[in-house]
């Protein structure tokens, strides 16, 4: 069942609600102002600026950042929960339901943080966008690093002590059962999650960044709520972790399993900043953390355990985590001031790929023009949704096809790094952050087809035969 609503009267906006079937959620198809298609599904996003809309976005928000505890970028932080879930099973019920509590309270703090981010860049003039924390170089070859020392304390390189120092800081954060673990765990699944775009939290999200701060304000804390939500209503029954196996032995070992999931987060992480660093990136920023990995051993290995030359192990350690630092993040990286990302005319990434052209507006204005289908997909290295959208519905062989068979030309938006041009695009079509896949239809008069955040085969496929009819 659809129906309109319509606002402003002097603006001339018209919504279209999509209410579906057997009680189904609303879907918010995009505001036919804006020339987009009205073909739009759940968390393809939209725009809706009636006050009567907010309960329906804050419903979305909240759906959005519950299914964000699903995405692929949070795994590894809900991997730790697990074995969190085992040694909370022998708490104390009041101290199970605080722990919770304060995880949620770190997701709370840091959805807080993040929509104050969104309102001063919005202030400041620019283009607020989910995820826009991890464009920034700086910050991620921060969280690698952090990752890394998770992961090491996760294999037992090094243990945590009350006097661990900056060294154990950020693992301890994460991997200690105390109630600053907690915190900080709801921290480190937020960061991660920033990345991917759940299902209606890119329209939430869109709906939040057109808004006055406050409704942006509420509607971070709404998808905070939904993410933080899952654990802490397990939690508060303690009762219903008691099916976990008992605590023993064993939990040393499952310990070290979850490591390699954040070992995968680190690798995953690496891929995406280093090359940013230029060609010797990957080399440079590879060796420092492979002397951060051996400063850490030293650490856990001869200070933490050892009974003699503690103080000479020390010195060792803080030596070549100096050396390391400032003869290869500042000395041959500037790590600080990382160089641009270069442009190509091509970004075919195998030699049978899909030939990518980089997409700029006016790209996208000269095409249609001349009446030829495109396909444009704003993607970014650091979005997991986006590379499972790659390998199971574009870069595979129907598509290559059917793009040949009708003469498309397709467009890449590479949205890794700030660029306020995507970030507008983006905004045009009411979302909050990538992936965004549009379809163009080769009649220059018909709108764009929105592609839903996830795709199928068959929703490419499909989009491309409507593309090349008209």
């Amino acid at each position: 069942m659809t129906g309109l609503v319509v606002w402003g009267e002097r603006q001339g906006r018209v919504v279209e609600l999509d209410l579906g079937v057997m009680g189904a959620a609303p879907n918010p198809v995009a505001p036919r102002a804006t020339g987009l298609s009205g073909n739009s599904q759940p968390g393809s996003g939209a725009t809706v600026g009636s006050e009567q809309s907010l309960g329906w976005m804050l419903v979305f928000a909240f759906i959005g950042g519950l299914i964000l505890n699903f995405m692929p970028c949070v795994l590894p932080v809900i991997a730790l929960k697990v074995l969190s879930f085992v040694n909370q099973s022998k708490e104390l019920p009041q101290r199970v339901r605080t722990m919770a509590l304060l995880y949620g309270a770190g997701v709370f703090a840091s959805f807080l943080i993040l929509s104050l981010l969104a309102i001063g860049a919005q202030q400041a003039g620019g283009v607020a966008t989910w995820g826009m924390a991890l464009q920034n170089q700086v910050f991620r070859a921060v969280l690698t690093i952090v990752v890394t020392l998770v992961a090491l304390n996760l294999f037992g390189v090094f243990e945590i002590t009350l006097h661990g120092g900056l060294m154990g800081a950020a693992s301890q954060l994460t991997s200690k059962e105390g109630f600053g673990g907690a915190f900080f765990n709801g921290v480190l699944a937020t960061i991660l999650a920033t990345p991917c775009t759940a299902p209606f939290l890119g329209a939430a999200l869109a709906f939040a960044f057109t808004q006055p701060p406050w409704i942006t304000v509420l509607m971070f804390l709404t998808s905070g709520a939904g993410f933080a939500s899952p654990f802490v209503l397990l939690c508060w029954n303690p009762a219903w972790i008691r099916w976990l196996p008992k605590p023993g032995v064993w939990m040393l070992r499952f310990k070290v399993a979850m490591g390699f999931p954040m070992l995968a987060t680190a690798v995953w992480l690496f891929w995406f900043t280093a090359p940013r660093y230029g060609k010797s990136g990957v080399l440079w920023f590879g060796l420092f953390l492979v002397i951060l990995s051996m400063v850490a051993w030293i650490f856990g290995e001869f200070v933490q355990k050892g009974r003699t030359g503690k103080t000479f192990a020390g010195v060792a350690a803080v030596v070549l985590l100096c050396g390391g630092y400032f003869g290869l993040l500042e000395g041959q990286l500037e790590w600080r001031k990382p160089p641009a990302k270069q442009d190509s005319n091509s970004l075919r990434e195998t030699a049978d790929g899909i030939d990518w052209q980089p997409w700029s507006p006016e790209a996208v204005q000269a095409l249609r023009d001349k009446g030829v289908p495109l396909l444009v997909d704003f993607t970014a290295d650091n979005c997991l949704n986006c590379q499972v959208n790659k390998k199971t519905s574009l870069e595979i062989t129907q598509t290559r096809t059917k793009l040949r068979e009708i003469g498309a030309v397709s467009l890449l938006g590479d949205f890794s790094d700030e660029d306020p041009r995507i970030a507008a695009e983006l905004r045009r079509f009411n979302r909050a952050g990538v992936p965004l896949v549009l379809v163009y239809p080769k009649d220059k008069t018909k709108p764009a087809i929105v592609l839903p955040v996830l795709l199928t085969p068959g929703i490419v496929l499909d989009a491309l035969k409507k593309a090349s009819e008209g």
